[in-house]
């Protein structure tokens, strides 16, 4: 393409793409790639003659996306269309390393720029031609210096995050819930360069929010007490509470808060304890322990789906030969009435409101028994929970003592993997007995209460499922026909208790 210059000669134009990119743009307003774009169009004039006017007719910019991940960069897939098209034949931009940092990624770039005649010019390293095999070598060795420094940064800040972590300071990301100032509270920075004073929030994170701290004790003294996960984040959406970024607590977020070592005062480097951390613990550590061998038993049963509505749903075993189901409820009797059903197809059903009062029945008259106190479990009175912390720390800091020995190369891998199965082993056990320390038995609110009924109807549905689950198997075995001899129809003798505490016999 040719135009007309002041001399009345005429004047070339090569149309040319800048290319402007920055790994992380923590305040979103891309200043980076922008000064990047102002000495891209800077370069175009420099590069421009009487006789040749090199012209940026498009702009491509992938902010806040590094090069060396795996992170789509939009932008750069639509320079490469565009490049393939034939729309320009020249790119500048600041440097190689904006453009490229993986050896495939630029190999495909040499392979496009020698098919479409495409020549590269940059701010800081110059023109790189890649029509020519020595343009080639230099862009391949400022391909492999760029990607060593991104290694190396890599490793820097793993390095500088496992040395937080060992130190027990806060490593950054999301804000944690349960530290930080509280919102609105601020502070004035200065900036090094210009001097200029901005307000900024200021989330000190050793420092715990007294109403996110009450939340976190009131969630973890709830499931201790037989409370659901469901049953909080129905509590945190009445009450208004939302995750640090603002979102309404789900599932998962509430089970998260509720098993972070952060509770506890605990740091963690890459799933491993490491030691005490320097904020304030919200959570006793024996609580803490108690609440993830609760939440992490293999055998506690997680229902996603509809809440229970009966006390036996999938508690009551279908007692049908070797069955064994978890029985549920549904409607028969033409939709009269809702029954126990084993979801196999086992037999009839049972009316469930005269099962479930049976259970209630049987479980309030042995728990109203005089000897109901031998049901309750050994009490945490005999664990010496200050001892069991100090052994920790000790575990702990042999694992660290490991680690820095076999990192210098002054023991060999065999060696240090023995001692940090050993290490792992002798924590989880103390782990272990810390949780004990805090478990809290379901029966404690029933047994000696003055009206044991009233106290059982109080209960919330979970809870008095957990209270089943500690105290009792029911098996609903195939009922006999007709009438029974207390002149009605209900099987009772077909309802059978299998006590898991205490003597097995009915009460």
């Amino acid at each position: 393409m040719t135009l007309a210059s002041a001399t009345g000669t005429a004047r070339r134009v090569i149309r040319c793409y800048i290319y402007a990119r920055i790994s992380q743009d923590r305040v979103g307003a891309g200043l980076g790639s922008q000064r990047q774009i102002e000495d891209g169009h800077a370069l175009a004039e420099r590069l421009s003659t009487p006789e040749v006017e090199y012209r940026v007719v498009h702009v491509f910019v992938d902010n806040d996306v590094s090069a060396f991940g795996n992170k789509r960069r939009n932008d750069y897939q639509e320079m490469l269309a565009g490049l393939e098209a034939g729309d320009a034949t020249v790119v500048l931009a600041w440097h190689t390393d904006r453009l490229h940092r993986k050896p495939l990624e630029l190999e495909a770039y040499i392979d496009l720029s020698e098919r479409r005649g495409v020549s590269t010019h940059t701010v800081q390293a110059g023109h790189i031609d890649l029509s020519t095999s020595s343009g080639r070598m230099t862009a391949r060795i400022l391909g492999a210096v760029a990607r060593q420094e991104s290694e190396h940064k890599g490793e820097r800040v793993a390095r500088a995050r496992r040395q937080k972590a060992l130190n027990g300071e806060w490593m950054g990301g999301i804000r944690p819930f349960g530290w930080g100032l509280p919102t609105g509270e601020k502070r004035t920075k200065v900036d090094r360069k210009t001097g200029e004073e901005t307000q900024v929030d200021d989330l000190d994170m050793l420092k715990a929010v007294p109403e996110e701290a009450e939340a976190l004790r009131f969630w973890t003294d709830e499931i201790l007490s037989g409370g659901s996960i469901r049953s909080l984040v129905k509590w945190c959406a009445d009450k208004g509470i939302t995750t640090t970024r603002g979102n309404a607590v789900t599932h998962t977020d509430m089970r998260d808060m509720l098993i972070r070592p952060r509770n506890a005062g605990i740091a963690v480097y890459r799933g491993e304890e490491v030691g005490r951390g320097k904020w304030e613990p919200i959570v006793d550590e024996a609580k803490y322990r108690a609440v993830v061998a609760i939440l992490t038993d293999p055998g506690r049963t997680v229902n996603r789906g509809a809440q229970p509505k009966w006390v036996g749903s999938l508690l009551y075993e279908c007692g049908r030969g070797e069955c064994g189901e978890g029985m549920t409820v549904t409607q028969s009797g033409g939709r009269q009435y809702p029954s126990y059903r084993c979801p196999t197809g086992h037999g009839g059903g049972r009316r469930a409101e005269v099962v479930d009062q049976y259970v209630e029945d049987v479980v309030v008259a042995r728990l109203s028994r005089p000897d109901a106190s031998d049901l309750l479990l050994p009490g945490p009175d005999d664990v010496d929970v200050s001892g069991l912390q100090a052994e920790a720390e000790q575990i702990r800091r042999r694992m660290k003592d490991l680690g820095g020995l076999f990192g210098a190369g002054q023991l060999e891998l065999a060696p240090f993997t023995e001692g940090m199965d050993t290490a792992r082993a002798q924590l989880e056990g103390v782990t272990q007995q810390l949780a004990r320390a805090a478990t809290r038995d379901p029966l404690v609110d029933l047994v000696g209460a003055p009206d044991v009924r009233k106290a059982w109807k109080a209960l919330e549905l979970e809870r008095q499922r957990n209270v089943l689950r500690a105290l009792v198997t029911v098996t609903l075995k195939t009922p006999r026909q007709g009438r029974m001899p207390d002149g009605g129809y209900f099987d009772y003798d077909a309802v059978v208790f299998e006590w898991k505490r205490g003597p097995s016999t009915q009460p």
